[in-house]
């Protein structure tokens, strides 16, 4: 007697082989049969015509804290994904001392928002074990934010550390791993992780990789210097022998576009070279991260009270306007880029507007009126900028070495991807042939799993865990868009996590049975 069994349906098994017509049965929370299944199931779903495929799986995410306030995780579930990788960006929530957590999770705020969450854990093993606690609808897995290991060190200072901080940061990276992280992130556009240098980042790899861990790295430039900034992590992949994981890849700037050829060729170099090399995509033109981003990084430094004083400040103001006057090739589309998660009483009727319209509205330049904004919400303000183009897309997305992600933020009037990734390149991407069915699942499913060490998922397999998508290849879509963002899917017809039904015929069934994963150090 099975569980759950899943009749006729068109088998994806997640590794890039050809779709097979067969069952598959539940049993356990791990899968029990694959093929032509005999018995009978407590659950017998009749799924002709459908695909069943591995649970997808978000390699980039930003629930951290969601996962713990919302734990039945809708926005994800119901486009399929069953597993989130979180920590992402170098910005994690754990380790952090007490010291640290009024500046940091006010500093976080504006990437994984601020809910309502007792901030009782110090160590990453505690961490995990508040979101084991919380029961959330799929599984997380997550990886030690570098910002997390500077400010333990030596605060939010803009230089190198000394022999002694960078021992403090091994040391704290090592029990991280021991207690279960996946590898270390980095986002060397954010403060305090812009400010390390190279030889800090090999050292902490060499870490990492004794441990068995990943480098999961936001790159310091994704535009005019994309292959400056790739060198930069293939050496360090070369000389830590780490496994390096680009997130977000992508030719930032219209003046950029066409570079995702180059970068592509640098990356299958770095392999030949002995890098193990790979990357995520979610698969949209435009981005999403702080507004303050945009802001020259020795702003930032000392924390968000030191970056909130210097905007209060008009010599520092007039030092800003005159840094963005001498880099105007790296200057942003005003009317491309849109203000997102606006909450103060002042800004809340601009959300969704772009900055052009906006400082129009307020009778100020685009960039005081940027200013004014973080000012004004305490640097929670987010955006989306477009800033790629179509063709580099999909030249990302048919290389084999990329997986999908969605990068979501889920807050204030978010990015459309937090809501409709995973089902835009099963509906968009594949029926335009821009992907074949099996190699868009692989990406989702089998390749992220061997990225991240996600041991017994990704593929469906006798047992494997029983992590299952079952989706129309003809009517599954996004809906979520730039206008309308918080919408889910279509054609996500059941989703399964750890042999439970969590979602049925397209709805949640408000089952919580996600597991955390614990990597398992070398």
């Amino acid at each position: 007697m099975h569980d759950i069994l899943l009749r006729g349906g068109r088998v994806v098994d997640g590794t890039g082989n050809p779709w097979f017509h067969g069952d598959v049965a539940v049993k356990g929370g791990v899968i029990a049969g694959v093929g032509r299944v005999e018995g009978e199931a407590e659950t017998v779903l009749d799924v002709e015509g459908l695909v069943v495929a591995p649970g997808f799986i978000d390699t980039h995410s930003h629930s951290d804290l969601l996962l713990i306030s919302e734990p039945l995780a809708e926005a994800k579930v119901l486009q399929g994904i069953t597993t989130e990788v979180v920590g992402q960006d170098g910005l994690g929530e754990a380790p952090i001392e007490a010291r640290h957590v009024k500046q940091w999770r006010r500093y976080l705020s504006g990437l994984n928002g601020d809910p309502d969450v007792d901030w009782s854990w110090r160590n990453f093993g505690e961490y995990l074990d508040v979101l084991e606690e919380a029961r959330p609808s799929v599984n997380v897995a997550a990886l030690v934010g570098h910002g997390n290991l500077r400010l333990a060190a030596m605060g939010m200072v803009d230089r190198g550390p000394d022999s002694g901080e960078l021992e403090t940061m091994r040391l704290l990276l090592a029990r991280s791993l021991e207690e279960g992280a996946l590898g270390l992130s980095t986002g060397l556009i954010y403060a305090p992780c812009i400010y390390s240098e190279t030889s800090e980042l090999v050292e902490l790899c060499k870490t990492a990789s004794a441990h068995g861990g990943v480098f999961v790295v936001h790159m310091r430039d994704e535009g005019d210097r994309l292959i400056e900034s790739m060198d930069e992590v293939v050496q360090i992949g070369c000389e830590a022998r780490v496994p390096v994981h680009i997130s977000h890849f992508k030719a930032s700037g219209e003046s950029n576009w066409g570079k995702s050829a180059d970068a592509l060729r640098r990356l299958h170099h770095a392999e030949k070279e002995g890098v193990q090399i790979s990357f995520d995509q979610y698969p949209y033109t435009a981005g999403s991260t702080f507004l303050s981003s945009l802001l020259p990084p020795w702003v930032h430094a000392g924390g968000v009270d030191e970056l909130l004083r210097r905007l209060r400040d008009l010599p520092v103001r007039t030092r800003i306007t005159e840094e963005s006057k001498s880099a105007r090739s790296r200057s942003p589309r005003w009317d491309r880029l849109h203000c997102t998660n606006l909450r103060g009483e002042t800004n809340a009727g601009f959300e969704g507007m772009t900055m052009k319209e906006i400082a129009k509205a307020r009778g100020q330049s685009p960039l005081d009126a940027l200013m004014d904004i973080v000012l004004e919400e305490s640097n929670g303000a987010t955006m989306i900028s477009f800033t790629m183009s179509e063709d580099d897309v999909k030249r990302f997305m048919a290389d084999p070495h990329g997986a999908v992600c969605t990068d979501g933020i889920l807050l204030g009037k978010p990015h459309p991807r937090a809501y409709g990734a995973f089902p835009r390149v099963l509906g968009r991407y594949v029926r335009e042939g821009v992907l074949g069915l099996e190699n868009a699942v692989r990406k989702m499913t089998g390749l992220p799993a061997q990225i991240m060490g996600l041991e017994g998922r990704g593929v469906i397999r006798a047992g494997y865990k029983a992590d299952i998508t079952v989706f129309s290849p003809d009517t599954v879509k996004d809906t979520a868009t730039y206008a309308d963002p918080r919408r889910h899917p279509v054609g996500i017809v059941h989703v399964i996590v750890n042999g439970k039904l969590t979602v049925l015929d397209g709805e949640h069934t408000g089952l919580r049975a996600g597991q955390v994963h614990r990597h398992r150090p070398l």
